[in-house]
């Protein structure tokens, strides 16, 4: 029974494999692949055979190199499966090898139990769902990346190919981007967002500090209330508010100005970002504070130097989250502001977003649009994660 698992674990990693590489070989560098699955199933079951024989463990690593070698050279001596060579099929057998060995790691095999058929469905669904989700994730951004480097002609005569075109030169490439860069100022524009998105997200961090550790620590008639009315304000639809704002903003001389947008984002964040911030400060002992006060420090002097050292991990989720907000907010943007001078991002994309203008440059602008966020993102998610859970239990 063991080796059958073995068989099983090696036939489903070969087929995932191959699989993948061929997709990646057809979508990302633009090469005719064909998938023949019985290849795949019959290497992959073979090395899921071999694998739960010597069966490698995680605190010895080396038997994973016999088997990935095993996995290159059968790959190479087999019919080609891929259809593109046969250092790819070398390839792909090798990958297939590293995870049959991978995936029965640690189990009792001889004779399996429960426990292994459950881990090793779990691992089976966790890398089905990986290579899914990689797929969902990156296909529509590569699609995004290769459009904006390619000319529309040269994208339209052949739009399942995704390769980027390295041979047309870094100046060719960039062409898209030095035009929506320079040409359509969105060097300003970012300037613009960049600043627009800092100020707010500042702003909402400094009220929204204050304003939740009063309603976490301080007492005072409503408080209750006024706990559950923060909230329920960002439950309503930003598309009901624009016209009234519209028209108030007009009146104060704050339409078409950053500085109203401004104010419409600090709307638009400070609810939540009071909410988030009051459930971590009440994670947070109270004793602590006290023990500051009776030391002499004042309230502002405990929130500046015990509770806000201890709340680094939940304001730098409130704060990226502030920032996004702000970076990619569209309709207020669109709404409020007129002049081409103080355009943000989301507000600039409009003027790509026409026939007299290049598809290529549309893209460029997207990706200018999505890669800064993104790369924030990516930086600070530990403190996100961290920022968002730290407050759903008290103690």
């Amino acid at each position: 029974m063991g080796y059958l698992i073995g068989i099983l674990a090696g036939a489903l990693g070969g087929g995932l494999v191959y699989a993948s590489l061929s997709l990646s070989l057809a979508l990302f560098g633009g090469l005719a692949t064909r998938l023949g699955l019985a290849v795949p199933l019959l290497l992959g079951g073979g090395l899921g055979l071999v694998a739960a024989r010597f069966q490698p463990k995680r605190e010895a690593p080396w038997p994973y190199l016999p088997l990935a070698a095993l996995g290159l050279v059968l790959g190479v001596l087999l019919p080609e499966s891929l259809g593109v060579g046969r250092g790819w099929d070398g390839l792909a057998g090798l990958l297939t090898g590293v995870l049959a060995g991978y995936a029965l790691r640690d189990l009792k095999l001889h004779p399996p139990d429960r426990e292994t058929w459950e881990v090793l469905g779990l691992r089976g669904l966790r890398a089905v769902g990986l290579v899914f989700f990689v797929f969902v994730v990156v296909f529509p951004f590569w699609g995004m990346l290769v459009a904006s480097l390619k000319p529309r002609a040269e994208f339209l005569a052949n739009p399942a190919d995704l390769s980027i075109p390295l041979s047309a030169g870094l100046g060719r490439l960039l062409e898209g981007y030095r035009a929506v860069l320079v040409d359509y100022h969105f060097l300003r524009y970012i300037a613009n967002t960049a600043y627009v998105a800092t100020v707010t997200m500042l702003l909402t961090l400094f009220l929204s500090v204050l304003g939740a550790y009063a309603v976490a620590r301080l007492e005072f008639p409503g408080r209750r209330w006024m706990e559950r009315a923060v909230l329920l304000t960002y439950m309503f639809p930003a598309i009901v508010l624009a016209i009234p704002l519209y028209a108030i903003f007009t009146l104060l001389g704050l339409r078409n100005t950053l500085s109203g947008l401004i104010v419409v984002y600090l709307a638009q964040t400070l609810p939540v970002a009071l909410y988030m911030l009051r459930s971590y400060f009440e994670t947070i002992p109270a004793s602590l504070e006290e023990a500051g006060l009776i030391d002499g420090c004042s309230r502002f002097e405990v929130i500046w130097r015990v509770t806000l050292p201890l709340s680094l991990p939940a304001l730098a989720s409130v704060g990226l989250y502030v920032f996004m907000i702000a970076w990619n907010e569209f309709l207020f943007a669109f709404m409020f502001l007129d002049s081409p001078e103080i355009f943000t991002l989301s507000r600039g994309m409009v003027a790509l977003n026409s026939q007299e203008v290049p598809y290529q440059y549309l893209m460029a602008g997207a990706v200018i649009v999505t890669v800064p966020v993104m790369l924030l993102f990516f930086w600070f998610e530990r403190y996100l994660v961290g920022g968002l859970t730290a407050g759903g239990v008290k103690g």
